[in-house]
């Protein structure tokens, strides 16, 4: 995704107005709002372009310093603090006084910026960094990120830049995305600035296969939600005819007791005759089949096809 602040300055030196569709000239263009007050800085890429004169069009990197360096002229323009259009005058102005360009067009682009850009991680299904020239939502950002990915949770981190700890105090802000995408909750689309941090965490999975006629894996609604063994049995769609039950196991993954392997009677819970048992994010619960036991009765075989299974969002 590229978004573009441009600013075209004519030969007066002075900025032009925007042009109605079909006029030669362009004032402020692009997709990003707030051309005017945008302000360069170190390690920007710009494109700058002057009418006729090909040895300075192309692509620049404001260097560490804040600075450009631009064939004929002599010396280093100062960029960063500028906005685009004072950068296109200034570059105009050094154009006429050396004599090279009598009535220069000049043009600047902002093609990409590491400081001005927003970090969306985690649980999305298109996690990179965004350009961001101006204030945006939560659910925007969201929406360019092409949504949840199936395993998110119900809980987004936004960890706040420099820009945005000026505009709003406090380093990191929690957002319930139930409330926001399915309660359209105003309030929990909160503001985003350039150089802030979006979160979206893993929402825990559990994981039931074997002889039941759902395999798969179950997403936990929030982090504090209990699964026990019935419950997943239940989201499973209950147990083949073929099930072994008195045999089946928790394969714990996560966690000091990660590869444990627990033995559970199903039968017993099922007849209500023996206590439910907690499941912790990531286990496996493994029924074996009696007709082919054999098959996925190792925990590392489970745990194979738990990773290629299809993952249920319980409702």
């Amino acid at each position: 995704m590229l978004l573009v602040v441009a600013v075209l300055v004519a030969s007066s030196g002075q900025a032009q107005q925007p042009a109605a569709p079909g006029d030669a000239g362009a004032g402020v263009t692009g997709t990003a709002a707030g051309a005017e007050q945008y302000r360069l800085s170190a390690d920007d890429t710009l494109l700058i372009d002057v009418l006729d004169v090909p040895e300075i069009s192309r692509e620049y990197r404001v260097d560490p310093t804040g600075s450009v360096v631009i064939p004929l002229i002599s010396e280093p323009l100062t960029a960063a603090g500028l906005t685009p259009r004072q950068l296109a005058d200034a570059i105009a102005d050094r154009l006429r006084q050396s004599g090279m360009v009598s009535h220069p067009h000049v043009s600047v682009q902002v093609k990409a910026s590491r400081v001005h850009s927003i970090a969306i991680a985690g649980a999305v299904k298109k996690p990179q960094i965004y350009p961001l020239f101006s204030q945006t939502t939560l659910l925007d950002a969201l929406s360019q990120a092409e949504g949840l990915a199936e395993d998110a949770g119900n809980t987004a981190v936004v960890t706040r830049g420099e820009i945005g700890l000026r505009a709003e105090p406090g380093r990191m802000q929690s957002v319930d995305l139930k409330k926001l995408l399915e309660d359209g909750d105003a309030a929990s689309n909160v503001t985003l600035y350039p150089g802030d941090r979006v979160t979206v965490q893993r929402a825990g999975i559990v994981y039931v296969v074997g002889a039941v006629n759902r395999a798969g894996g179950f997403v936990l609604k929030n982090d504090r939600e209990q699964m026990t063994v019935l419950k997943a049995v239940a989201l499973a769609d209950n147990l083949k005819s073929t099930a072994e039950p008195k045999k089946a196991m928790i394969i714990r993954k996560n966690g000091a007791a990660a590869g444990l392997e627990i033995p559970v009677d199903l039968g017993r819970i099922l007849a209500g005759r023996g206590p439910d048992q907690s499941l912790e994010a990531n286990d496996i619960l493994f029924v074996p089949d009696s007709a082919g036991k054999r098959a996925l009765h190792r925990a590392g075989e489970a745990a194979a096809q738990a990773a290629s299974l299809f993952v249920y969002r319980v409702p």
